[in-house]
């Protein structure tokens, strides 16, 4: 019995070592900064979210969607199937136990023998174990842990998209509300400018080219507002199916055309964002799926030993059942002897598996920091944008002014002040998309470091 038990043992350290070897781990030699001159220990994305979107409307919004949207609702109910998956596997390394209750009748009628009548009545248990002598059953219920895990990064990973998407469509929806207001307010000036060129010519103050510039500017300003406003529609209906919502208005502040957001913000360790990114966490667990696969590969190539163990009683008469008992008990040993190769290039399919999910894990890594890295410089040349936008939006309306005041004094003509006018009414336009851009950048920036999901009860369990 020690002798079996010693090369039992050995055979499954052999197996683990062997899988193990074969297996090599990802090369990922991460930088000591994710970026250059950031050496933060918190980050970000250490924020909830709604502490990033300080908008009480977006953020009632956010958790409306978290709530409603089919594709989160799909992906946990994803979660919960592989669960009940990966418990099944789990119970592959029990003892199975069964019952059955049996009523046989056989009758026989010869022409040389009297007619016969055989019932037979059973009452059985039955027991089947696997043995795992090489490990299939314990790397099988590795893969359906991996797989599990996989699916529940894959939900975050989702939830973290889903809340990046709406705060996107968000910005976008309150920058076009802020250029509409924009542009009607400049098509009020501009009518009042059209009536004022009207009377001046009709009165013979200056010549019909100046009249019709100024319907012209006016004509220009009035043609933006229908795509405007089908675009804000089109932003609308995005935000209520995101929300698992039929089309419909969409509540929203107002732009805050003022906002000051902070000239850096902290970004982290390049360890710690490894964790804080489910995509990565998921696509490491697919690495350990891929691994386990392997491993159930090797082991598929030896003999598997089952014990089957049937007990109870049987007999031809219901009196004498109890009577009657019986015990079967069965070892089977089921063994590949030639089968041209199947199982060896079964095992190494699986490695192939498992080196395609290696190089996918690395290069995901590899994405991960250049999503960092542009995320960065973007939210570092949006806050510049929006700081040279403003300038010219102050410039442009200082230009309005000295040009009425020179066309008053008869210094230029009125074409120069539309021209102002117009320089100014771009600025606007230019300023609210700069200020739209912070924002999406701000939105970038925080997904790329993984904020946006908060961690499960599988988390806590994990923990």
């Amino acid at each position: 019995m020690k002798r079996t038990t010693i090369f039992i043992l050995g055979a499954l350290l052999l197996a683990s070592c062997s899988v193990q070897k074969k297996c090599k781990s990802p090369e990922l030699n991460l930088p000591e900064q994710i970026v250059a001159g950031h050496t933060d220990s918190l980050a970000l994305s250490d924020k909830k979210w709604w502490e990033v979107y300080q908008d009480s409307t977006l953020c009632v919004l956010i958790d409306r969607t978290l709530q409603n949207n089919r594709n989160i609702q799909s992906a946990e109910a994803y979660v919960r199937q592989m669960e009940q998956l990966h418990r099944i596997s789990k119970t592959a390394l029990a003892p199975a136990f069964g019952a059955v209750a049996q009523y046989e009748r056989k009758t026989t009628d010869y022409s040389d023998r009297p007619f016969k009548e055989e019932p037979k009545l059973g009452l059985k248990a039955t027991m089947s174990w696997e043995l795992d002598l090489w490990g299939n059953l314990r790397w099988s219920k590795r893969k359906g842990a991996a797989e599990y895990l996989a699916s529940v990064e894959a939900a975050r990973a989702m939830q973290m998209s889903l809340i990046a998407e709406v705060a996107t469509a968000y910005f976008e929806l309150v920058a076009l509300d802020h250029e509409l207001e924009t542009v009607r307010r400049t098509v009020e000036t501009r009518e009042e400018s059209v009536r004022q060129a009207k009377l001046r010519f009709e009165g013979g103050l200056t010549s019909e080219t100046a009249y019709q510039q100024a319907k012209v500017e006016q004509a220009s300003a009035s043609a933006m507002i229908p795509d405007l406003e089908l675009r804000i529609a089109q932003k609308e209906n995005q935000i209520s199916v995101l929300a698992g919502d039929y089309p419909t208005r969409v509540a929203r502040s107002q732009m805050d055309i003022n906002v000051v957001m902070p000239d850096s913000l902290p970004i982290g360790l390049p360890s710690t964002l490894l964790q804080r990114r489910p995509d990565v966490r998921q696509s490491e667990q697919q690495l350990r799926a891929a691994m386990a696969a392997v491993g159930m590969a090797y082991a598929d190539r030896f003999p598997r030993f089952t014990i089957n163990i049937t007990g109870g009683v049987e007999n031809k008469e219901i009196d004498h059942l109890l009577k009657a008992p019986l015990t079967n008990i069965v070892g089977n040993i089921a063994s590949p002897l030639f089968a041209f190769g199947a199982k060896r290039a079964k095992y190494r399919a699986a490695l192939a598996a498992y080196d395609q999910a290696r190089l996918g894990y690395e290069q995901k890594v590899l994405e991960v920091f250049r999503e960092v890295n542009d995320a960065v410089v973007a939210y570092r040349n949006m806050r510049k944008t929006a700081e040279l936008k403003y300038n010219l939006k102050e410039a442009a309306r200082q230009y309005v002014v000295l040009a009425k005041l020179q066309y008053i004094n008869g210094v230029i003509r009125y074409i120069d002040v539309l021209d102002a006018q117009r320089k100014f009414f771009d600025a606007q336009i230019e300023e609210s998309k700069a200020v739209r851009n912070e924002h999406l950048a701000l939105v970038g920036l925080y997904k790329a470091l993984g904020g946006g999901w908060e961690p499960s009860d599988v988390e806590q369990q994990k923990k």
